[in-house]
């Protein structure tokens, strides 16, 4: 029998992660049975669940992997870039959006994910708080409100548009709300 190379573990395991990212955000958390989830993958249960111990661990994962993908874009052009990009991607399989939502619901519901999810939820934290304090030592942010209080002012907002677009409400007209949230935090230039 050849033996499987850890590029392929590799790739298998992303192709069960992004037919998984199908299935949460079309069906949810709770919508997304095993069976759909084979649907999804084209996959049999064994083979997903070979590489993740359940559905809670696949989900975590999956989340896991876009808190990543999130703090390398905080970390390169700040957190007001993902807001753009959950504005500017469709909703569907390949957005953050879906995996967010189910996230949100599941702690504010689930004390045990809450637990699990701290740690990633840090990570956006700190990536959020260094990239504004490398701007704060570069003059780039405005120095009369502390960084810690800047980056909380960014998370809120964004977590008011991830439920602005939950809600299923226009995003037709927010690039300029964006644009004031992004002011809001910069150093005002000299006039």
């Amino acid at each position: 029998m050849p033996r499987v190379s850890t590029d392929q573990l590799a790739a298998r395991r992303q192709e069960i992660l992004d037919g998984a990212r199908t299935c949460f955000a079309r069906h949810g958390y709770e919508g997304a049975t095993v069976r759909r989830l084979e649907q999804s993958t084209g996959l049999s249960r064994g083979a997903i669940f070979h590489y993740f111990r359940d559905k809670d661990a696949l989900f975590l994962a999956l989340a896991e992997q876009d808190a990543e993908r999130m703090a390398d874009v905080v970390a390169a052009d700040g957190l007001v870039q993902v807001m753009r990009n959950l504005l500017h991607d469709p909703v569907d399989e390949r957005s953050w959006l879906g995996t967010r939502l189910e996230v949100s619901r599941r702690l504010r519901t689930e004390p045990e994910f809450r637990e699990r999810w701290s740690a990633h939820s840090a990570a956006l934290t700190r990536a959020t708080r260094a990239r504004l304090e490398r701007l704060a030592r570069a003059g780039s942010v405005r120095d009369d409100v502390p960084v810690p209080v800047l980056a909380q002012y960014l998370e809120l907002v964004m977590e008011g548009l991830v439920s602005h677009l939950a809600m299923g409400l226009s995003a037709d007209d927010l690039e300029p709300v964006l644009d004031l949230v992004e002011a809001a935090v910069r150093r005002p230039r000299p006039a």
